[in-house]
């Protein structure tokens, strides 16, 4: 019995779960660990049958005939045993699939573990920046499908992680050129920047099958390069940067990952902050002005506005203009209504074979958008691939 309990150890995620079951352990049994810790012996049960089914998850419940643990990051799909006459098992089909949640946590570990060895972004200095203490530009950045393939000829333009990286930069450089003068440059990043989440090229709710045009890798690495040097470049035309990193449906480790190693590059930068939020929505105030944001999945133009002033009520009970920003659906919507106005953004990056073939059309396109601390938005300007060479 001591066994099977030492073994489920390894299927503990929290401390306090590792607590309980070390206990049990060290202690015979539960009754006695229920004394040793001190807490109430159901409370103790509740922990070990949380223990026990994350494990079953993973292919250990030796109660049942589970004995094969499936590799971390991986979770049972379904498992089939064939017995002989006598009741012994002779053989078992154990069929795996890609635990999304368990692989976020342990990217958390990882970058947990990364982090003091990242390297950092040495400290910028503010040399003679012109600005406008009035004024604040964001920069949207909404389902750009890092390491999605497209072909033109299907698809109407091409698309691959060279085109992607490249536009971007040319994006950004004539954005911070033409943009005003101001004294704070938001950088919202609004979910979707990679077009999938993990080694496989598929969904990461329903697994179906995307266009990659290249190793998960790769893409990991190009996007974080193409962030670092976004950041850098709006360093040098403002006082102030603040980071946006949304979670949404095509990259939701994605976005783990990316803001913690953002926030881990920029510490040492005293004029970038990172939202470190790991929830679903953003808020950013600006004087008498309140930014919200949120890829789009979840709620929508219709929506979210209720959503977003309960969620952030202080934030929204205390400002003058409001405003709501939404992706994912890579069209442009806008609605005004008496608590603010919402916005969806189109995307700059071109059409995979799964909208070509189905027939969503939209325009190619990227914001940015002036707001004023006392008299809210003042101007946007929008930017086209044609306009800068794309």
């Amino acid at each position: 019995m001591s066994d099977k309990y030492k073994r489920l150890l390894e299927y503990t995620i929290t401390e306090a779960q590792r607590r309980v079951i070390q206990a049990i352990v060290d202690n015979g049994s539960i009754a006695a660990a229920a004394r040793a810790i001190p807490q109430d012996k159901r409370g103790v049960v509740r922990v070990l049958r949380k223990v026990e089914a994350q494990a079953a998850k993973r292919g250990y419940a030796p109660d049942h005939g589970l004995d094969r643990p499936a590799p971390r990051g991986y979770r049972i799909r379904g498992a089939s045993t064939l017995y002989d006459k006598s009741g012994e098992a002779v053989m078992q089909w154990v069929k795996t699939t890609a635990d999304q949640e368990r692989q976020a946590e342990i990217l958390e570990e990882a970058l947990a573990a990364m982090r003091e060895s990242i390297p950092r972004i040495e400290p910028i200095e503010p040399d003679k920046i012109a600005r406008n203490d009035d004024l604040l530009n964001l920069h949207i950045v909404t389902d750009y499908h890092m390491g999605m393939l497209a072909w033109g000829e299907e698809c109407g333009e091409d698309w691959d992680t060279d085109i992607a990286e490249q536009l971007l930069y040319r994006w950004f450089d004539y954005a911070i050129a033409q943009a005003p003068d101001a004294h704070t440059g938001v950088l919202a990043q609004m979910g979707d920047f990679l077009h999938f989440d993990g080694l496989l090229p598929v969904t990461p709710t329903h697994g179906h099958v995307l266009d990659a045009d290249t190793r998960y890798a790769r893409v990991v690495r190009v996007a974080i390069r193409s962030m670092r040097r976004i950041i850098e470049s709006m360093l040098s035309k403002y006082q102030h940067v603040h980071i946006i990193v949304s979670d949404a449906n095509h990259d939701p480790s994605g976005s783990i990952w990316l803001r913690e190693m953002l926030a881990a590059f920029l510490d040492d930068e005293e004029r970038v902050t990172v939202d470190d939020t790991p929830g679903t929505y953003n808020c950013y105030v600006w004087g008498q002005t309140s930014l919200f944001f949120h890829h789009g999945h979840k709620r929508g133009v219709g929506n979210v506005a209720e959503t977003l002033a309960g969620t952030f009520r202080d934030q929204y009970g205390s400002t003058k203009y409001s405003y709501a920003h939404l992706g994912h659906r890579h069209h442009t919507e806008v609605k005004e209504t008496s608590m603010m106005t919402v916005h969806q953004h189109r995307t700059m990056a071109a059409r995979d074979a799964h909208a070509a073939n189905g027939g969503w059309v939209s325009g190619r396109s990227a914001e940015i958008v002036t707001y004023s601390r006392e008299r809210g938005q003042v101007a946007s300007m929008t930017v086209t691939p044609e306009m800068v060479g794309g």
